[in-house]
């Protein structure tokens, strides 16, 4: 049990669900194999999905969850401030 009584996932069954929500592959959970892990929020359709934030991965079968903040987009780089002389 994770904090206040949450079924959290151990860290390493944590990472290969993310990694294979990032990779947009099925999820399938770690702990108990079950294909029943609900993502929210859920893909868009289209698979062009890029809007940065929090994101939870619950398993129905086990009850496990994992939560991780997806960065979205690559942010574009930030222009440098003029140098003193």
């Amino acid at each position: 049990m994770g904090r206040r009584g949450i079924k959290e996932y151990r860290a390493p069954e944590a990472l290969i669900l993310i990694a294979a929500d990032r990779d947009h592959k099925p999820l399938v959970c770690p702990s108990c194999a079950s294909a029943a892990v609900d993502r929210n929020p859920p893909r868009s359709a289209k698979g062009d999905d890029h809007s940065a934030g929090r994101v939870t991965l619950h398993c129905a079968a086990c009850g496990r969850s994992a939560v991780y903040i997806d960065r979205g987009a690559a942010p574009s780089p930030v222009p440098e401030a003029p140098k003193a002389r």
